[in-house]
């Protein structure tokens, strides 16, 4: 594919996903009882990704620390 056909197909899909996340969001999307509310989903995503990046981050600095204090 060239760079505008990937362009343009990056636009689309995340239009539609926005759009998705937003309806779900705004209707009460429920089969079988079980609700598919993506937005609450992408929610509790994001902040488990926040989580682990802090994680990472302080155990990289806590080996940092001790490698400098080993010299």
């Amino acid at each position: 594919m060239d760079k505008w056909s990937e362009l343009v197909l990056g636009l689309i899909l995340l239009v539609a996903v926005i759009l998705i996340t937003w309806a779900s969001s705004a209707y009460n999307w429920v089969l079988l009882g079980k609700d598919f509310n993506f937005l609450h989903s992408a929610w509790i995503f994001l902040k488990g990704g926040i989580f682990w990046l802090a994680t990472a981050i302080a155990l990289l600095l806590i080996v940092l620390g001790i490698n400098d204090l080993r010299e």
